[in-house]
């Protein structure tokens, strides 16, 4: 007998699957494990997080949107600049687990020490064009 409707837990199945490979493959690079662990530091505008990366403002721009679709960042306008920092995690459970551990995860890394300890010298009025 053929279907001709989709059984309402298949469909849910099928979203959590994509949602699941979605956050995954957000996290799939190191430049945007390096933007989300900055963030938990603290929040950060592009050219910031630019300054800190030494990549390309649109490479940012392009990182933090893949991060922002899948549920990891937020942005809020700060006058001038926009802010970026981590979100709460409440729109998916996958991205809240996975925050919860990247507060921990990768802290020993020397590139994640060497991005920590110079973040305190990256400021926006010093690096940001107007």
């Amino acid at each position: 007998m053929k279907k001709d409707y989709i059984p309402i837990l298949e469909y849910i199945g099928d979203i959590s699957m994509k949602e699941f490979v979605k956050v995954m493959k957000a996290l799939a690079d190191p430049c945007r494990v390096k933007i989300v662990k900055m963030l938990q530091r603290r929040t950060m505008c592009v050219c910031e997080l630019r300054e800190a990366l030494r990549i390309s403002q649109p490479s940012v721009s392009k990182h933090l949107k893949i991060l922002e679709d899948a549920g990891f960042v937020e942005h809020k306008k700060d006058g001038l600049w926009v802010e970026y920092y981590p979100a709460d995690g409440g729109r998916s459970p996958y991205v809240a687990s996975l925050l919860g551990n990247l507060r921990h995860w990768l802290e020993s890394e020397n590139e994640i020490k060497e991005l920590m300890h110079k973040l305190p010298d990256i400021k926006k009025e010093n690096i940001c064009c107007l």
